[in-house]
């Protein structure tokens, strides 16, 4: 009898086991596979964890350039002008808005002092204005109206000055386009028990006007102490006395005082050293 002749076989470490070479075959592929999957596995976690580290680093870039002290440009300093401008309504306090006290220059040039009787509470524009004024500024979106008195160095004269604010210099330009041209109306006059103006009413002013500075528009209105309204006193003697020009030298030192530009503007992102 021939015998067969057994297939290739050899040990794996056990007692009387063996396994095919086709089974090792398999076995190998397998873990070749297997490996060539991990590699395949790193290779993407390496790409995405460098697009991860160059996202951060570029990050980090952006944030280093942007607070990293550097000179402002003119637009940035112009901006910083506008806005320290448009907050002193609020940012100031009442006495450096209206002084307790004003030099002016009055007729002939010589230096006078108005002083300031009183202050009324904030108020809307529609409340504090004439009608027609007030409407024309709250439809071009006032804030708020402050108000003051004050009267000339020999209490003959009474100046109600009114400031109102409006949310931006481009308003402020749309809303005086549509004011009144008519000094019988403007800012409604404040009256102070107990003082020199305690008789100065909307019968007693004189004239208003108004003058622009930045987002705010001054107003303001005269009349006299004694209370003589509009119709006891003749148009003549108003062209040839202080009152206007007292008047608007009051509240144009006020207007000057809020649309100046700041005494310092910073030259850096970060104060003035960039």
């Amino acid at each position: 009898r021939v015998r067969a002749w057994p297939a290739a076989r050899h040990r794996d470490g056990g007692p009387g086991g063996y396994r095919s070479s086709a089974a090792e075959r398999v076995e190998a592929a397998s873990l070749e596979e297997g490996m060539r999957l991990r590699v395949i596995f790193l290779i993407l976690m390496g790409v995405i964890l460098a697009v991860a580290v160059s996202d951060v680093l570029a990050g980090a870039v952006g944030v280093l350039r942007e607070t990293r002290a550097r000179p402002l440009t003119p637009a940035e300093q112009a901006r910083y002008i506008q806005e320290d401008i448009a907050a002193r309504w609020h940012t100031w306090s009442a006495d450096l808005i209206f002084p307790t006290e004003l030099q002016y220059v009055a007729l002939g040039r010589a230096q006078q002092y108005a002083r300031r009787i009183g202050l009324a509470p904030e108020t809307s524009c529609g409340a504090g204005l004439d009608a027609s004024v007030g409407s024309v500024l709250s439809e071009h979106g006032c804030v708020t109206l402050l108000r003051a008195s004050y009267v000339d160095q020999t209490s003959t004269f009474v100046v109600t000055v009114g400031v109102a604010v409006l949310g931006s210099e481009e308003r402020r330009v749309a809303a005086t386009g549509e004011l009144p041209v008519d000094d019988r109306v403007g800012v409604r006059p404040v009256a102070f028990p107990g003082t020199p103006g305690e008789l100065f009413g909307a019968a007693q002013r004189q004239r208003n006007s108004w003058i622009a500075a930045g987002p705010y528009v001054v107003f303001s209105t005269a009349g006299y102490a004694d209370g003589r309204t509009r119709e006891a006193v003749p148009p003549e003697e108003i062209l040839h006395s202080e009152l206007w020009p007292t008047a608007q030298s009051i509240a144009g030192r006020i207007a000057r005082a809020l649309g100046d530009e700041p005494s310092a503007v910073p030259q850096c992102t970060q104060g003035n050293v960039c």
